[in-house]
Protein backbone atom coordinates (compact mmCIF):
# COMPACT_ATOMS: atom_id res chain seq x y z
CA UNK A 1 0.00 0.00 0.00
CA UNK A 2 2.81 2.43 0.89
CA UNK A 3 4.52 1.69 -2.41
CA UNK A 4 1.32 2.38 -4.34
CA UNK A 5 0.67 5.68 -2.59
CA UNK A 6 4.26 6.78 -3.11
CA UNK A 7 4.02 5.86 -6.78
CA UNK A 8 0.84 7.92 -7.24
CA UNK A 9 2.39 10.90 -5.44
CA UNK A 10 5.51 10.69 -7.59
CA UNK A 11 3.42 10.41 -10.75
CA UNK A 12 1.46 13.59 -10.11
CA UNK A 13 4.53 15.44 -8.88
CA UNK A 14 6.24 14.61 -12.17
CA UNK A 15 3.22 15.37 -14.38
CA UNK A 16 3.51 18.55 -16.42
CA UNK A 17 0.35 20.49 -15.68
CA UNK A 18 -0.62 22.93 -18.40
CA UNK A 19 -1.85 26.41 -17.41
CA UNK A 20 -5.27 27.62 -18.51
CA UNK A 21 -3.86 30.23 -20.87
CA UNK A 22 -2.60 27.50 -23.22
CA UNK A 23 -6.18 26.40 -23.90
CA UNK A 24 -7.80 29.83 -23.96
CA UNK A 25 -7.90 30.06 -27.76
CA UNK A 26 -9.04 26.46 -28.34
CA UNK A 27 -12.84 26.36 -28.51
CA UNK A 28 -12.75 22.57 -28.25
CA UNK A 29 -10.86 22.68 -24.97
CA UNK A 30 -8.38 19.96 -24.12
CA UNK A 31 -8.39 16.90 -26.33
CA UNK A 32 -7.30 13.26 -25.88
CA UNK A 33 -3.54 12.98 -25.55
CA UNK A 34 -3.15 16.35 -23.85
CA UNK A 35 -1.96 16.85 -20.27
CA UNK A 36 -4.18 17.44 -17.29
CA UNK A 37 -4.56 21.21 -16.69
CA UNK A 38 -3.13 22.91 -13.63
CA UNK A 39 -5.05 22.51 -10.39
CA UNK A 40 -4.92 24.04 -6.95
CA UNK A 41 -6.51 22.87 -3.69
CA UNK A 42 -10.26 23.54 -3.74
CA UNK A 43 -12.92 23.67 -1.03
CA UNK A 44 -14.46 20.24 -0.68
CA UNK A 45 -18.16 20.21 0.15
CA UNK A 46 -18.13 16.46 0.77
CA UNK A 47 -15.79 16.61 3.77
CA UNK A 48 -15.50 20.30 4.63
CA UNK A 49 -11.77 20.30 3.91
CA UNK A 50 -9.85 20.68 0.66
CA UNK A 51 -9.09 18.40 -2.29
CA UNK A 52 -7.06 18.47 -5.48
CA UNK A 53 -6.35 16.14 -8.39
CA UNK A 54 -3.42 14.44 -6.66
CA UNK A 55 -5.39 13.48 -3.56
CA UNK A 56 -8.43 12.43 -5.61
CA UNK A 57 -6.54 10.23 -8.10
CA UNK A 58 -6.51 6.44 -8.02
CA UNK A 59 -3.67 4.15 -9.08
CA UNK A 60 -5.10 3.89 -12.62
CA UNK A 61 -6.09 7.50 -13.19
CA UNK A 62 -8.64 10.18 -12.44
CA UNK A 63 -12.16 10.95 -13.61
CA UNK A 64 -13.08 14.64 -13.53
CA UNK A 65 -16.75 15.57 -13.69
CA UNK A 66 -18.16 19.08 -14.06
CA UNK A 67 -21.51 19.22 -12.31
CA UNK A 68 -23.76 21.33 -10.08
CA UNK A 69 -26.80 21.10 -7.79
CA UNK A 70 -29.81 22.03 -9.88
CA UNK A 71 -29.33 21.30 -13.57
CA UNK A 72 -32.16 18.95 -14.67
CA UNK A 73 -29.66 16.84 -16.61
CA UNK A 74 -27.49 16.44 -13.51
CA UNK A 75 -30.48 15.52 -11.35
CA UNK A 76 -31.80 13.14 -14.02
CA UNK A 77 -28.42 11.42 -14.22
CA UNK A 78 -27.74 11.21 -10.49
CA UNK A 79 -28.07 7.43 -10.40
CA UNK A 80 -25.74 7.24 -13.40
CA UNK A 81 -23.26 9.43 -11.52
CA UNK A 82 -23.36 7.12 -8.50
CA UNK A 83 -22.96 4.09 -10.76
CA UNK A 84 -19.98 5.76 -12.44
CA UNK A 85 -18.48 6.62 -9.05
CA UNK A 86 -18.67 2.97 -8.01
CA UNK A 87 -17.36 1.65 -11.32
CA UNK A 88 -14.41 4.01 -11.25
CA UNK A 89 -13.50 2.95 -7.70
CA UNK A 90 -13.74 -0.74 -8.61
CA UNK A 91 -11.22 -0.13 -11.39
CA UNK A 92 -8.70 1.91 -9.43
CA UNK A 93 -9.77 5.24 -10.90
CA UNK A 94 -10.29 8.19 -8.58
CA UNK A 95 -13.04 10.72 -9.14
CA UNK A 96 -13.61 14.38 -8.36
CA UNK A 97 -16.78 16.40 -9.03
CA UNK A 98 -16.37 20.11 -9.79
CA UNK A 99 -18.93 22.90 -9.47
CA UNK A 100 -17.97 25.81 -11.74
CA UNK A 101 -21.26 27.73 -11.57
CA UNK A 102 -19.63 30.88 -10.22
CA UNK A 103 -22.55 33.09 -11.28
CA UNK A 104 -24.82 31.14 -8.92
CA UNK A 105 -22.39 30.87 -6.00
CA UNK A 106 -24.59 33.01 -3.76
CA UNK A 107 -27.69 31.05 -4.75
CA UNK A 108 -28.37 27.37 -5.55
CA UNK A 109 -24.70 26.53 -6.05
CA UNK A 110 -23.37 28.03 -2.83
CA UNK A 111 -20.92 26.06 -0.69
CA UNK A 112 -23.63 25.28 1.88
CA UNK A 113 -26.02 24.11 -0.86
CA UNK A 114 -23.23 21.93 -2.26
CA UNK A 115 -22.70 20.33 1.17
CA UNK A 116 -26.40 19.52 1.38
CA UNK A 117 -26.45 18.12 -2.16
CA UNK A 118 -23.34 16.00 -1.61
CA UNK A 119 -24.86 14.43 1.50
CA UNK A 120 -28.25 13.90 -0.13
CA UNK A 121 -26.63 12.32 -3.20
CA UNK A 122 -24.39 10.00 -1.19
CA UNK A 123 -21.14 11.36 -2.65
CA UNK A 124 -18.04 9.60 -1.36
CA UNK A 125 -15.70 11.56 -3.64
CA UNK A 126 -14.67 15.23 -3.43
CA UNK A 127 -17.29 17.75 -4.60
CA UNK A 128 -15.34 20.97 -4.96
CA UNK A 129 -15.76 24.64 -5.81
CA UNK A 130 -14.05 25.93 -8.96
CA UNK A 131 -13.49 29.56 -7.96
CA UNK A 132 -14.08 31.97 -10.85
CA UNK A 133 -14.61 28.96 -13.17
CA UNK A 134 -10.85 28.81 -13.78
CA UNK A 135 -10.75 25.04 -14.13
CA UNK A 136 -13.74 25.02 -16.45
CA UNK A 137 -11.90 27.56 -18.59
CA UNK A 138 -8.71 25.47 -18.55
CA UNK A 139 -10.59 22.34 -19.60
CA UNK A 140 -12.84 24.12 -22.06
CA UNK A 141 -15.80 22.63 -20.19
CA UNK A 142 -19.18 24.01 -21.24
CA UNK A 143 -21.91 21.82 -19.73
CA UNK A 144 -23.09 19.96 -16.65
CA UNK A 145 -22.67 17.05 -16.55
CA UNK A 146 -19.44 16.77 -18.55
CA UNK A 147 -16.64 14.30 -17.86
CA UNK A 148 -12.92 13.93 -18.53
CA UNK A 149 -10.99 10.70 -17.96
CA UNK A 150 -7.22 10.82 -17.42
CA UNK A 151 -4.86 7.85 -17.30
CA UNK A 152 -2.19 7.34 -14.66
CA UNK A 153 0.24 9.46 -16.68
CA UNK A 154 -2.06 12.47 -16.50
CA UNK A 155 -3.09 12.25 -20.17
CA UNK A 156 -6.68 12.78 -21.28
CA UNK A 157 -8.10 9.61 -22.84
CA UNK A 158 -11.85 10.35 -22.98
CA UNK A 159 -14.14 13.39 -22.72
CA UNK A 160 -17.85 14.04 -23.12
CA UNK A 161 -20.97 12.29 -21.84
CA UNK A 162 -21.40 9.39 -19.43
CA UNK A 163 -23.91 7.62 -21.65
CA UNK A 164 -25.59 7.83 -25.04
CA UNK A 165 -28.85 9.28 -23.73
CA UNK A 166 -28.24 12.03 -21.12
CA UNK A 167 -31.79 13.29 -21.56
CA UNK A 168 -33.27 9.93 -20.61
CA UNK A 169 -30.55 7.86 -18.91
CA UNK A 170 -32.92 4.96 -18.16
CA UNK A 171 -33.16 4.41 -21.92
CA UNK A 172 -29.40 4.60 -22.48
CA UNK A 173 -27.96 1.68 -24.40
CA UNK A 174 -24.28 2.53 -24.07
CA UNK A 175 -22.24 3.63 -21.03
CA UNK A 176 -19.40 5.52 -22.69
CA UNK A 177 -17.53 6.14 -19.46
CA UNK A 178 -17.61 2.52 -18.31
CA UNK A 179 -16.37 1.38 -21.72
CA UNK A 180 -13.60 4.00 -21.58
CA UNK A 181 -12.49 2.99 -18.08
CA UNK A 182 -12.51 -0.70 -19.01
CA UNK A 183 -10.47 -0.10 -22.16
CA UNK A 184 -8.03 2.22 -20.40
CA UNK A 185 -7.29 -0.17 -17.54
CA UNK A 186 -6.94 -3.08 -19.98
CA UNK A 187 -4.50 -1.14 -22.15
CA UNK A 188 -6.88 -1.17 -25.11
CA UNK A 189 -7.89 1.57 -27.54
CA UNK A 190 -10.81 3.70 -26.35
CA UNK A 191 -13.52 4.19 -28.97
CA UNK A 192 -15.01 6.75 -29.03
CA UNK A 193 -12.54 9.07 -27.31
CA UNK A 194 -14.82 12.10 -27.63
CA UNK A 195 -18.61 12.35 -27.36
CA UNK A 196 -20.91 15.35 -27.19
CA UNK A 197 -21.70 16.58 -23.69
CA UNK A 198 -25.39 17.41 -23.29
CA UNK A 199 -26.75 19.38 -20.35
CA UNK A 200 -27.02 22.84 -18.84
CA UNK A 201 -24.45 25.50 -19.61
CA UNK A 202 -21.85 26.25 -16.94
CA UNK A 203 -22.87 29.56 -15.32
CA UNK A 204 -19.76 31.74 -15.49
CA UNK A 205 -19.74 35.28 -14.17
CA UNK A 206 -20.43 37.90 -16.82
Amino acid sequence: MKITLLAITALFAATTFTPASVYAQDSQGIMPGQDMPMVRPMRNATTGGEADFKTAAGKNGLLVMFSCNTCPFVVRNQETTKRTMEYAAQNGVGMIIINSNEAKRSEDDSYDAMKTYAKKSGYNVPYVIDADSKLADAFGATHTPEIYLFNNKGKLVYKGAMNDNPGDPKSAKKMYIEDAISAMTAGKTIDPQVTKSVGCSIKRKA
